[in-house]
């Protein structure tokens, strides 16, 4: 299979679209329960039950506003985490993979996902409605399903990229769920257990706890991954259910040897991808930590008041070689010079601690009201943030050595200087970020047919940033104090018109708006104090204006839904001379993506389930006065095509087949189109058997054993099997 062509997936693609023509006039077999339960029997299914990750979410928790999916002019994907659990995937980058118009990339600090073009990393990804800033890896260890917005979604979030909002439902104490409990193990040493036990005290309590443990070699040599998560849950409801109280604390801990290579371009010959370029004493750590205490009161019929009130703190820290270059030639180390040896990679070396506090109050409002024969489904309500980053880093030690590292990509054999000497900070920042939100979002139903959703947000926000520690113009490590902050105001709208001619079919058009700070974070601290005028710049913002069609078929067996988009991001922020002028930085540039997405899920004929999609993404840079040249490049991380097929097969109530593929197109690596990744496809395949208490799966990854990269630094799994085993009760 290449890696650059798609023809499996495009032949699944075809096979697919013409079995569902020919189903619109096939013999209906008759519907059973499972092909049409709402929003939350689904919920209320076995996590382990074979159908349940085919079977589509009517409402989504990212909307805010309990709304039926079809209702809402935005294209909404929800995926169900336990269908990559059996595939041992518990990253959230891997997990979206080909999910249309969603690009990932391996980054060893955080997740590389990037939505329609535009990267969601630094603010917009959420868990449970609230924001996961900062840098980290995000475990699912203690996650039930991911929901994705689609385009610009400021009027519910505030600030944001623009591209989409991943939010991450987590597993909570309730009165449904049965509790679990199970193992696995696979290649390369992977081993772990889960424990999920949700016990119903009485009819007003219920307690959850949920629990993973997990240990996992590489097919990388000298990589490896410990994970601990642990997250307790207890959830009060009154004798009429008409409020609803969970509170829950989730600690999550991913201890690793990282695997953060050179890229592959500078790779020689006959280089295995089991190579690994860890150093002895090399690690990263990333550490969540949060509470969340969240209500819901039904005070009137029809109208429920949420409030939520959460701290995150989330920690990376780690002391590793990464990267580097290839040495051409030999030239002997120095205390100020680390030489290099022909033949092996000069490494990078750095040591960090950081942390990120995220404090977050939130309420709402929503309900039902009539002015006439004109129905309004009302959301009003208010966010109040404060965010705290605070970023140690050193490189060099404090008599000026350096520090380095070498490695032979053919060999194995590896040198490194540390430990040689006290560690010397070159970089003490703190940057702090207060935000108030406000915002109404208002669905007005004309009649059965016509439907026009208006919604209008405003921010204030303010941040501001300390430099303790900086270098002068000659690399000179000297100490200072500097304090820059920005304060401003935002306003995001959006419109959207929504017309059901019938049950099964809801088109929709709609504009929405999005903004973001300075550098689209709240950090302020890249523009020197003699810059104020590009710090107190308008924000960067997107529009984007999105039209398309969500649909049932085959007696509500099968949900598709289909969007074509074009988003514009302006007043975007460049350093026109990063070389000789790091410091400096212009306004100017215009972003353009445009594409269209395609997905489908639920069930062909009586025992056929599919789940898939297929999206394309031409993302450019339309303006660019600092770096001309750049225009008509295309954005760097960005697939232009992704897309995913899966079928699962159930010859009887117990047994289930499946096969899938994954395909993600080839992207650039920087804005200049100098380097391309290329694409690839991913043919995996699994067999599970689920009676009343017992499941067990036994899958297996890359089946073809394709070889691709999934970064400019990071190979594809080769060929892996995974089994698992689980009671429930």
């Amino acid at each position: 299979m290449s890696p650059t062509h798609p023809p499996l997936f495009k032949l699944s693609l075809i096979a697919l679209l013409i079995s569902q023509v020919q189903m619109t006039w096939a013999t209906e077999v008759e519907s059973n329960t499972i092909s049409t339960l709402p929003t939350i029997k689904i919920e209320a299914m076995s996590e382990l039950d074979p159908v349940k990750s085919y079977i589509d979410y009517d409402e989504a928790n990212v909307s805010r506003n309990g709304l039926k999916k079809k209702d809402i002019p935005q294209t909404i994907d929800t995926i169900d985490v336990q269908k990559y659990k059996i595939y041992g995937t518990n990253d959230l980058s891997v997990m979206l993979q080909g999910t249309p118009g969603v690009s990932t990339n391996y980054d060893m600090r955080g997740d590389g996902i990037t939505i329609r073009g535009f990267n969601a990393d630094t603010g917009d990804i959420y868990r449970d409605g609230i924001r996961e800033s900062g840098q980290v890896r995000r475990s699912t260890a203690n996650i039930e399903r991911i929901e994705i917005l689609k385009g610009p979604a400021s009027v519910l979030y505030g600030r944001s990229a623009g591209g989409g909002v991943v939010n991450m439902v987590s597993k909570e104490a309730n009165f449904k769920s049965k509790s679990t409990v199970g193992i696995y193990g696979g290649s390369w040493n992977n081993r772990g257990t889960t424990l999920d036990l949700n016990h119903i005290i009485n009819d007003n309590w219920a307690t959850r706890l949920t629990s993973e443990y997990s240990e996992t070699d590489s097919f990388r040599k000298g990589i490896h991954n410990r994970q601990t998560m642990v997250s307790p849950s207890i959830t009060y409801r009154n004798d009429d259910q008409t409020v609803k109280w969970t509170t829950q604390y989730t600690y999550d801990k991913l201890h690793r040897i990282p695997d953060r290579g050179p890229d592959f371009t500078i790779l020689p010959l006959g280089t295995s991808i089991k190579m690994g370029y860890a150093q002895d004493g090399d690690y990263v750590n990333d550490e969540l930590q949060m509470v969340r205490t969240d209500l819901k009161y039904e005070f009137l019929p029809n109208w429920k008041f949420h409030w939520a009130l959460s701290y995150r703190e989330a920690k990376q820290n780690f002391d590793h070689f990464y990267a580097g270059s290839m040495c051409t030639t030999n030239v002997k180390p120095t205390a100020k010079n680390a030489g290099c040896y022909q033949g092996y990679i000069q490494q990078i070396y750095y040591w960090q601690q950081t942390a990120n506090k995220t404090t977050t109050n939130t309420f709402d409002i929503s309900g039902e009201f009539n002015t006439g024969s004109i129905k309004h489904n009302l959301l009003i309500g208010s966010d109040i943030s404060y965010e705290q980053r605070e970023p140690y880093l050193a490189n060099t030690n404090k008599d000026g050595s350096l520090i380095y590292g070498f490695v032979n990509p053919l060999t194995g054999e590896r040198l490194s200087s540390r430990g040689s000497g006290n560690l010397q900070y070159n970089t003490h920042n703190y940057s702090t970020g207060t935000t108030y939100g406000v915002f109404l979002q208002d669905l007005i139903s004309l009649n059965d047919q016509f439907k026009v959703m208006l919604g209008l947000r405003y921010d204030y926000y303010d941040f501001a940033s300390d430099k303790y520690i900086g270098k002068d113009k000659s690399g000179k490590i000297i100490p200072i104090s500097e304090h820059r902050s920005q304060t401003n105001g935002s306003t995001s709208p959006n419109i959207g018109f929504v017309w059901q001619p019938n049950e099964n079919h809801s088109f929709y058009a709609s504009y929405s708006k999005s903004f973001a700070p300075f550098g689209g974070s709240m950090a302020v601290n890249a523009v020197p104090s003699d810059q104020t005028a590009v710090l107190n710049a308008a924000p960067q913002y997107n529009e984007q204006y999105e039209t398309g069609i969500k649909s049932t078929w085959l007696n509500n067996r099968l949900n598709t839904q289909f969007s074509i988009y074009d988003i514009r991001k302006n007043n975007i922020r460049y350093q026109p001379d990063s070389q000789n002028r790091p410091d400096y930085w212009a306004v100017a540039g215009q972003h353009e993506s445009k594409g269209l997405e395609f997905s489908f899920i639920g069930r062909l004929i009586d025992n056929v389930f599919v789940r898939g999609g297929y999206g394309y993404t031409d993302a450019k840079v339309k303006k660019d006065k600092a770096t001309p040249t750049n225009v008509g490049n295309t954005l760097p991380l960005v697939a232009k095509n992704t897309g995913n097929l899966f079928i699962r097969y159930l010859p009887t109530d117990n047994v289930y087949l499946e096969t899938g593929v994954t395909y993600m197109g080839s992207q650039y690596t920087g804005i200049t189109n100098a380097t391309k990744i290329p694409g690839f496809n991913r043919l995996d395949a699994a067999i599970g058997y689920k009676n009343e208490h017992w499941g067990i799966t036994a899958a297996v990854n890359n089946i073809t054993n394709t070889s691709y990269w999934r970064s400019i630094s990071m190979p594809g799994t080769p060929r892996n099997f995974l089994v698992r085993m689980n009671y429930e009760f």
